[in-house]
């Protein structure tokens, strides 16, 4: 197979290159030149945002079985570059969010309702709708046909440059008594980066089309599990204090910001993150490894970065103070 992948040296690009490499694939990454492709990669230096940015892809002689496309912000980029490769590529696999869902009380499926406004000729505008639109712009070069959306949820694993599980592993690294947002079983929903790339070259072999949700199954996690697997690949001495979600909530907290991952049961915001149906991505062959690999594995490869983890300029950074959380268990502490 041949992989054409745009992007591909950081986090979920970085991931799908890795796992086709693995596959014996050959692959060509288009990207900006701030990082080094992997090793055994072909690389193609451009800048889609930039006027002639798509040069070195219009000029090189390639075609591929399939383009995986990452892309995040506005949806015009999309929509050039497939136009560009429809005739040059097999396939488009665009890499959508779950996101792009209209929220509500509700367990979604690939069926339910999304958000409107969007387009593939937009230019930035905000996330759900740039995911959208991205799709609309896949789907518009290479048909219903030979597009496949992936729609992640949470995407958790080494390589990751957002900071929501490094600031946990890092926090538990410190020590001490550490806020632990609660009910402890609250389910979670997440998928790590590699068995999400596992999955998009494993579809791609199999020419899979159309929508797909792409997370663990409710429940393959919780919040306990998943925090006591920090505090124990971390040192083990962190203590975990678990606080009711109205405690947290109460002292202006923001969930899934402050307190990476974790959003308040009942809330619209758990049931758009935390209860999709996967069925479909499941009986197209979707596995998981259990949450204390994710864990372990993101930590090790934190500690061969000297424990920092690099961060996307595009996504806010993320984690508690130290000082509210003190306040916070110190009150807890005294009641």
């Amino acid at each position: 197979m041949r992989l054409l992948m745009l992007g591909g040296t950081e986090f979920v690009g970085r991931a799908v290159v890795e796992a086709a490499l693995g596959r014996g694939w050959d692959v060509t990454v288009f990207h900006r030149g701030r990082h080094e492709a992997p090793p055994g990669a072909r690389s193609l230096l451009g800048d889609r945002t930039a006027p002639g940015g798509l040069s070195a892809l219009a000029d090189d002689p390639g075609e591929w079985d399939v383009v995986v496309d990452t892309w995040s912000a506005a949806p015009s980029a999309v929509r050039d570059t497939a136009r560009l490769l429809r005739g040059r590529a097999g396939r488009y696999v665009y890499v959508s969010s779950r996101s792009v869902y209209a929220w509500g009380p509700a367990r979604f499926d690939e069926d339910a309702p999304l958000v409107e406004g969007a387009s593939a000729d937009a230019e930035q505008t905000d996330y759900a709708r740039d995911k959208r639109g991205g799709e609309l712009a896949a789907v518009a070069s290479f048909g219903s046909d030979r597009s496949l959306l992936v729609r992640a949820g949470l995407i958790l694993g080494p390589y990751e440059n957002v900071g929501r599980l490094p600031w946990w592993l890092t926090r538990m690294s410190r020590g001490g008594p550490v806020l632990a947002p609660g009910p402890r079983g609250l389910p979670l929903q997440y998928i790590d980066v590699r068995d999400l790339s596992e999955w998009i070259v494993g579809a791609v072999e199999r020419e899979l089309s159309g929508p797909y949700n792409l997370v663990s199954p409710q429940g393959h996690a919780t919040m306990g599990t998943l925090l006591e697997a920090c505090a124990r690949v971390a040192g083990g001495v962190a203590e975990l204090r678990w606080t009711e979600p109205g405690v947290i909530l109460e002292a202006g907290i923001e969930p899934w910001t402050e307190l990476p991952v974790w959003v308040p049961p009942g809330s619209d915001l758990y049931d758009a993150l935390h209860s999709a149906d996967v069925s479909r991505a499941v009986g197209a062959g979707l596995v998981c490894r259990p949450v204390e690999e994710t864990v372990a594995d993101t930590w090790r490869w934190l500690q061969d970065l000297g424990g920092v983890a690099p961060q996307r300029p595009d996504r806010t950074g993320k984690g508690l103070d130290p000082e509210v959380e003190a306040k916070v268990l110190a009150a807890g502490a005294g009641a």
